[in-house]
């Protein structure tokens, strides 16, 4: 058994080797590899081939799914999906949409990565492959994220690790997903409006939420005059907020109130950004973990941190840039 597991692995990275576009990203790679009893790579008859009946996508976009079909016409499946045997039929994990837009291309068969690995992974799996999806909604992605701290055990930073995004951000969308109903409805409304939401959030009274939801849906209402309105004190009308943000600001105290905020949220951010430098140092300077993280895995976040480079060093730019910068903010 001892011998069985490194020659699984490098069957493993063979098969994501030989698929360059599998882009199915680090953290499923690495669950494959410690969970999955078999993995290999086939050509699997699309009639076969079962929907997942714990499915986390909530909708798909028809105009998105035929403009796949087309290609999948043209250039067939690049990027092949994900499956587990069931009985003589094979249940999807990963690939809702691939699998759709086949059928519609009326193909018979489908490149797949054939897995053996128990429900709650093939669930974990498929959470995780959505939440890498650039079309997945806000709302639906706050439902995988609670899915993923509540019924996985995952901490906000492993999931953060696990789905490549910063802390912040899953933070974020737990939030969402305890959000008031009507919040939850502006979002799903457009999706544009996931700031406001945040903002709508501080808000304890309903109808006043409701209230501003409405504006914000119907487009009166920008996130900048929102954000004002929920800084201002009790007496002050939300009328007179947004309408006159400029004069307010020209006044003493509201700029003494708009600089507090601006150092307030610059605080903030630098302290996040302490917190997680300082707690990747400390997982860089245990040798023992480093040698468990797969060759990938450590190339992709390696990437990652270069692209992060690259920001700090323009936020350092913007900062240094003073009052400029802050003038043709004001522009925008």
């Amino acid at each position: 058994m001892a011998n069985k597991q490194p020659a699984f692995r490098e069957n493993i990275h063979r098969l994501f080797d030989e698929a360059q576009a599998t882009d199915l990203g680090p953290g499923i790679v690495s669950l494959i590899e410690s969970r999955a009893t078999q993995a290999q790579m086939r050509e699997v008859p699309i009639g076969k081939i079962l929907p997942n009946p714990a499915q986390p996508r909530l909708s798909y976009d028809e105009d998105s799914l035929t403009e796949l079909a087309s290609s999948i016409r043209e250039h067939g499946v690049l990027q092949p999906i994900i499956v587990r045997p069931v009985g003589s039929k094979f249940e999807l994990i990963a690939g809702e949409r691939r699998w759709r837009a086949s059928g519609m291309a009326e193909r018979e068969t489908i490149p797949a990565i054939v897995v053996e690995f128990d429900e709650q992974t093939a669930l974990e799996v498929s959470i995780i492959e959505n939440l890498q999806r650039e079309d997945v909604s806000p709302l639906e992605e706050a439902t995988m994220f609670r899915k993923m701290t509540e019924t996985f055990g995952y901490s906000v930073r492993q999931l953060a690790q696990k789905v490549g995004k910063d802390k912040g951000y899953v933070e974020n969308r737990l939030r969402l997903s305890d959000a008031p109903a009507d919040v939850r409805e502006l979002v799903s409304l457009r999706k544009d409006t996931i700031s406001h939401a945040y903002e709508l959030m501080k808000i304890g009274d309903e109808r006043k939420r409701r209230r501003l939801a409405k504006r914000i849906i119907a487009g009166e209402l920008s996130l900048a005059k929102l954000r004002i309105i929920t800084g201002t004190s009790p007496d002050a009308s939300e009328d007179e907020a947004a309408a006159k943000p400029r004069r307010r600001a020209r006044t003493v105290a509201g700029q003494v109130a708009q600089a507090r905020a601006a150092d307030d949220a610059l605080m903030g951010a630098r302290s996040k950004l302490a917190e997680g430098v300082d707690d990747l140092v400390e997982i860089l300077r245990q040798p023992e973990l480093m040698e468990q993280i797969p060759e990938v895995n450590r190339a992709n976040f390696a990437k990652h941190l270069t692209i992060t480079k690259l920001k700090i060093e323009n936020a350092i730019a913007i900062i240094r840039a003073g009052t400029g910068q802050r003038e043709e903010a004001e522009g925008i």
